[in-house]
């Protein structure tokens, strides 16, 4: 059954806590408020995103590929999602640090997803994890619950299950794909999950979902109903070139800020004018 929206308060939920974390989250989805989330691989840019008030900081699996240089985010260990999240959690003083649970090491059965899950909490002091799946997977996220670790579910296209998907296709177009999609929603919520990632979700299928569930969700690629909104850092700032998703703002071209630095370092090097008398210590 869905409900209508309630109207933003007139004190946020979020702005000024010390440290944001999941009752945060859904203080914001009964206020009618919206919270923001970015990707982060490492403490620097953990440290600027999080001064600048973003409220989760999310250390995807997707640095397989803008940081590792992988085709798929199917290579990543959960050794490598902790070595980084590690480094997000230094330099985050107040966001909350949600860390993806990789491909392979949840799936096989509830005590796995528990060992993995609890192993990125104690090594990287993170403070919740990320798990894609639905339905077949509502008993491992429900395991990993019970053991005491907050978990985000991360329903529609999953991109550790886009071979099985036949690819980065948008989910929740036709009345049996949006059922599906709102099925594993509500399996995840059932599962204890304090909130659902929505990726490439029609806007259609994400307001039958956010409507319908309690705790709230966050979109990227699933138009603006959803409670809170993601983007990979590096597509959002313009480091990664090329077509991007349809579904990405980008408020920077860092790339070529970047490139034309780096050229001038390159040609003062070279012409001598680098290090000048400035840079250079003496006697």
């Amino acid at each position: 059954m869905s409900t209508s929206r309630p109207e933003p308060s007139s004190s946020p939920a979020l702005p000024d806590v010390k440290r944001v974390r999941t009752l945060h989250l859904q203080r914001a989805k009964d206020a009618g408020e919206k919270f923001t989330m970015l990707t982060s691989y490492d403490v620097l840019t953990a440290g600027i995103f999080d001064a600048a008030g973003v409220d989760v900081l999310l250390v995807g699996d997707s640095l397989g590929n803008t940081v590792l240089g992988h085709g798929t985010t199917l290579p990543v260990t959960l050794d490598e999602m902790i070595v980084f999240a590690s480094a997000v959690v230094r330099g985050a003083q107040r966001a909350l640090v949600l860390v993806d649970l990789p491909f392979g090491s949840y799936e096989e059965s509830p005590a796995q997803a528990v060992r993995s899950a609890v192993r990125v909490m104690k090594e990287s002091g993170a403070h919740a994890v990320k798990i894609e799946g639905g339905v077949d997977l509502a008993e491992h996220v429900a395991a990993v619950v019970r053991a005491g670790v907050p978990v985000m579910g991360h329903v529609g296209f999953t991109p550790q299950a886009e071979h099985a998907l036949g690819g980065f296709r948008i989910q929740g177009r036709g009345d049996d794909a949006a059922a599906r999609v709102l099925a594993d929603a509500r399996a995840m919520q059932h599962a204890g999950c304090f909130g659902v990632l929505l990726e490439m979700v029609s806007e259609d299928a994400a307001r039958t979902v956010e409507e319908s569930l309690t705790v709230p969700t966050v979109g990227i690629g699933a138009g603006a109903v959803t409670t809170g909104q993601v983007l990979v850092w590096q597509d959002m700032l313009g480091l990664r070139t090329g077509t991007m998703p349809r579904f990405v703002k980008q408020y920077a071209q860092l790339a070529g800020t970047a490139r034309e630095a780096v050229s001038e370092y390159v040609a003062d090097v070279r012409s001598g004018a680098f290090p000048a008398e400035e840079h250079t210590y003496r006697g």
